[in-house]
């Protein structure tokens, strides 16, 4: 939009040029520039402003979504807007998925929001000492189905859990409250890997509403979190390609 422009030239202390000049040259009328003086920033404008606030809000708690996965969950948030709409704003705003580009090269680990209160040490003195949490993938005949569970170390029982077609920060939101819910812990820890889901702004929120204390373990250590990966190995062994078998 070439109107600040205008509004700058005109406004010059040192050699001010004239309005109809400017609009003359740039090649629109001085009542196309006066309208937009009275009101910069029109209502479109000002949604779109939102909009794009609100993407960006969706892609901070979920780095791996692209624009469709956005698109859906500002839809599910009330937001009014087209998945071509949303493709451009992300496209302008370069709100990319990080497994967009380079793909099998760009899966790092995000940056902990918490220090590790573990340390490797999977042993607890008493129930709700210590949780573990994880998310797995299962592939089904309809698509793609992810697990979040959440393990008492001491007891090595599933706590809570939840199971989604994507896997998004409320994938563990979920899991985590359902465990909340059936245990009412305090002060528990809560470990998991540094997944975008478990460093979401949703997810570290629902642990202080409970009263919990996060950890996560470091990048590159795959025994932090063996615990739970047994588990999904006996799970995925045991129950799910069991039942595979059963439905072919």
């Amino acid at each position: 939009m070439m109107y600040p422009l205008v509004r700058e030239l005109a406004a010059d202390k040192n050699n001010p040029i004239p309005v109809a000049v400017i609009c003359r040259v740039l090649g629109f009328s001085k009542q196309t520039y006066y309208k937009w003086l009275k009101n910069p920033i029109s209502q479109r404008d000002w949604d779109q402003a939102h909009l794009i606030n609100a993407a960006l809000d969706v892609h901070h708690d979920d780095p791996e979504f692209g624009y469709r996965f956005i698109a859906d969950e500002l839809a599910d948030a009330g937001w009014k807007a087209s998945p071509n709409r949303v493709a451009r704003l992300c496209s302008a705003q370069e709100i990319w998925s990080v497994f967009s580009k380079k793909r099998g090269l760009n899966r790092k680990a995000g940056p902990p929001v918490h220090d590790d209160l573990v340390r490797r040490n999977f042993t607890a003195d008493r129930p709700d000492q210590v949780w573990l949490t994880d998310i797995t993938e299962h592939a089904t005949s309809e698509g793609k189905l992810y697990l979040c569970a959440i393990k008492d170390v001491f007891s090595n029982r599933i706590v809570g859990y939840s199971i989604d077609s994507r896997m998004k920060a409320s994938l563990a939101v979920r899991a985590l409250k359902n465990a909340v819910s059936l245990r009412n812990p305090s002060k528990t820890i809560v470990h998991s890997d540094r997944g975008s889901q478990f460093r979401s702004r949703k997810f570290v929120k629902a642990l202080k509403d409970a009263d919990l204390r996060g950890s996560m373990g470091r990048v590159g250590a795959c025994g932090d979190n063996a615990a739970m990966e047994s588990f999904f190995a006996l799970l995925q062994k045991n129950v799910l390609e069991v039942e595979s078998t059963r439905v072919v």
